[in-house]
Formats: C-alpha cells, structure tokens, sequence
C-alpha cells in the first residue's frame, strides 16, 4: 500500500505537467502560425508571453518524470522483471523519437525566432509539439498495454515476452485511450489560457491580448468539449467490453441487473454491505447508456469474486468527478457561444468570472479520469495477468514509508515553487500598446518636451 501510494503521489504530480504542456505546445504552433498568416502582431506577443510558462512546464514534467522511470526499478522491481520485455522498450522509444524530438527543436523555439527566420522558427515550433503527442503516444501505448495486454507470450522465468509488436503497441484500449488524453490535455490548456484571459479581462490589463487569448480558448472548449464526451462515451464502451470489473465500480453496480440497469447518479457505496446507501438513480438509464438499449442485462460485482474486486469507492466518486468537470466545460463553451452570438464574450464579467474559476478545472478532471484508470485496474498491475501483490519489490515498509516522506516534502517544495512561479508569469501580461500616445508628445529620458494641448494632456493623465 505504501509503494502504491508512493507511484500514485508521483505520477499525480507528474501528470499535471505533461497535460498541459502537450496542449500548450500546439496552441503555441497555432499562435505562430497565425501570426505568419496574418502578419498581426498580437499573435506573436501572446506567443512569447506563453512560451516561457510552456519552457518551465516542460522542465518541471521533465524532473517529475525521470523519477517514475527509478520507481520501477525499486519498488516495483518485481513487474519490472516480469513486464520489462515488454515495457522497457515502449518507453526507449519515446525517449529515442519523441523526447529527442522535443530537446533538438525546444531551444530553437525558446531563443531562435531572430537567428533562423520566422519559417523555420515556426518548424521549429510544429516539431515540439508534434515531439510531444508522439510522447504521449507512447506512454499512452504502453499504460494500455498494461490494461488491456495483447500481443505477448509468457517465458519460463515468468516474464511478458513480445510476439506481435502490432499488436502489443496497437492493443485494445489504445486508439480510445489516446484519443481521450490528447483531448482532456487540449482541454486543460484551453481552460488554463481562457481563465487567463478572463483575468487580464476583468482587470482590463492588456484588452486586446487578452480579447485575443480569451476568444481562442472559448472556441476550443465549445469545438472539443463536445467531442471529448462522446470519446468517452467510447472508451466507456471498450472498457466495458475488456475490464468489465472496472465499469461495475464506477457505476457502482454491486448486483446484476438482467432487465436494465439503473444510473446510479449519486449515493454513498458500501463495499461491506455490497450496494450503493441513499442511491439517487435514474432507471434503466444505465443500460441505454453502456448498451444502447433500455432493457440490456448487466452484470454486476456479484459475477466475480470479491478479491478480484476493484475499490469501488475511490472509482466511483473520481468517475463522477471527471464527468461532473467535463458536463461543467460543456457549458462553458456553450456559453461563450451564446455570448459571442451577443457580441458580449469580451464584455461578460460573469462568463469571465466563471472562466477563472474553471481555469484548474482540466488538471482535476485529468487526474480524476487517472484515478478512475488506475485504481479501477486493481487488483492487477497487468490486468488478468499479474497481481499487484507480486508485482512489488522485496523492501521493507519503513524504507518505503521513508522515501514517501521525502518525496511529499521535496515536490511540494520544489513543483510548488514552480506552481507558483507560472502563475505569477500568467499575472503579468503586458499592457497593450495604446494608440492614444500617438497623438501627442511622448516624454523621452533627457529630452524636455513642449507644452502640450489640452487634449494630449488629458490622455497622458488618463493613461
């Protein structure tokens, strides 16, 4: 339990970074691009104000990741053993294309735009954010794998060998998985530069800036929040059909139901007692959504033993938080549509308002829908395959608890630091240049300027 924790702590505070930072990397190519497009000068500012939060992003998912790399060796030695053949080089790979990708072309973007020209700034720029969905791929491959295991033969010693690379690399949940990743991190960024620009916005700190920034982010929840619920809806679909265990925990569906199940929308369950308390359900509503059909039998925890059980709990509740969040953005976007119908989406404090409150909204939706993944997985690290409990490394509890202790201090410190850092450089837009100062006289260090006219004068107080 305690190396469980340990993976999860690590991996939650790792995860943040990466699902922002593959959203940013191509709303920073967008960026370049439109500014090449349109010659507009905005595009370009707001470019390099958000590459810099992107380049501590970076650095920061960088560090967070090197350490889930050692875990597997320490306390999971056990299913580094076992699943390494299988493992160890779908993540060589993503250090050999996508992360090499991303470190050749990154301090291009960052310092190059005046030594290599616009074009090829802009290359640049599309090659990290490709290098990072290519990460993405990977990892998103290779956790699959862990869900959904295909393509392997088992050794003598015990060990996950390959036998059909396709297969292993395309398994069954993959395609659904990564889908859904890429778009909750598109989300996440969307709502993240939204909420600063619905800051900057209320604080009319750099209007057209902020108009600009505010305005893409908007589109991007209304176009992709949509989208993202009906992948879910699928990945719903194929766990359902692969890790059947997983679904009945999160709908939390103790007992079969052979003429339609309920959705069971809020309640508290009881894993003793075997059955949700103070349900709050809708009927039949259950099976239309996961079969289609109103009346479609489900099958219920009492199908498998109660050792094979997931904790239902935990998945439970962090299922209906990730979609609580998704429904939440949903509305957003829908709402940024009404008022860019209106022409008041630059003007609405209360849209505004809400936006700045969803700003962290993505980060807690991508690690609700990682609880749901990981812990709805259990009691398997490779599901159907290999136990959790023989997947841990032969060390002793105070050893585990010890190094817990230090990680909990070191990451709060140090990614808290960072934390707080971008959020700082999101507090510090720079204000529009404004177009009243070319009307009169601007004031220039040792150099007296004339008497002014009493219209110039009153802009330069007003500014």
């Amino acid at each position: 339990m305690l190396a469980r924790m340990q993976f999860a702590f690590t991996v939650s505070f790792h995860i943040i970074f990466p699902a922002f930072s593959i959203g940013l990397a191509s709303y920073l190519a967008v960026l370049e691009a439109l500014w090449l497009w349109k010659k507009d000068e905005v595009y370009l500012e707001l470019f390099n104000f958000w590459k810099t939060i992107f380049a501590v992003t970076f650095g920061m998912g960088v560090v967070s990741g090197i350490v889930m790399s050692y875990q597997f060796g320490t306390n999971w030695s056990v299913f580094a053993d076992k699943a390494g053949p299988i493992i160890g080089p779908l993540m060589g790979y993503e250090v050999l294309t996508a992360f090499f990708l991303e470190a050749g072309f990154l301090g291009v973007m960052l310092f190059g735009l005046n030594r290599v020209g616009p074009r090829l700034h802009f290359f640049a720029t599309a090659m990290v954010a490709i290098g990072t969905l290519i990460s993405a791929t990977w990892i998103l491959s290779a956790n699959s794998w862990m869900q959904t295991p295909a393509g392997f033969a088992v050794n003598e010693a015990g060990q996950f060998t390959p036998v059909d690379w396709w297969a292993i690399i395309f398994n069954p949940s993959f395609p659904y998985r990564l889908v859904h990743m890429v778009l909750a991190a598109y989300l996440t960024t969307a709502f993240v530069v939204g909420a600063c620009g619905a800051w900057h916005l209320l604080r009319q700190t750099a209007p057209r800036r902020s108009r600009t920034m505010f305005s893409m982010a908007m589109w991007m929840a209304a176009i992709v929040a949509p989208i993202q619920i009906l992948a879910g809806d699928q990945h719903g679909l194929n766990t359902l059909e692969h890790q059947p265990a997983k679904v009945m925990g999160m709908e939390g569906h103790f007992e079969s139901h052979p003429d339609g199940a309920p959705l069971v929308l809020f309640g508290i369950p009881n894993a003793a007692e075997k059955r949700i308390d103070y349900a709050i359900e809708v009927p039949k509503l259950g099976s239309l959504i996961l079969k289609h059909d109103l009346n479609a039998p489900l099958a219920g925890l009492d199908t498998i033993p109660a050792e094979l059980h997931p904790p239902v709990a935990v998945i439970f509740w962090s299922f209906r938080i990730m979609v609580g969040i998704g429904f939440a953005m949903l509305g957003i976007g829908l709402w940024s549509l009404w008022c860019r119908y209106h022409g008041t989406l630059a003007s609405d404090p209360w849209l505004h308002r809400a936006a700045v409150l969803m700003g962290p909204a993505g980060f807690v939706a991508v690690l609700a829908g990682w609880v749901t993944t990981e812990v709805g997985r259990q009691p398997y690290t490779v599901y159907g395959h290999l136990l959790t409990a023989n997947s841990i490394a032969p060390i002793e509890a105070p050893a585990v608890s010890a190094s817990l202790l230090a990680f909990i201090i070191v990451y709060f410190f140090v990614f808290g630091a960072g934390t707080f850092y971008i959020l700082r450089l999101m507090a510090r837009l720079p204000r529009d240049t404004m177009p009243e100062l070319d009307e009169g006289p601007i004031r220039t260090a040792g150099v007296a300027h004339g008497p002014a006219s009493a219209k110039s004068h009153g802009a330069h107080h007003g500014l």
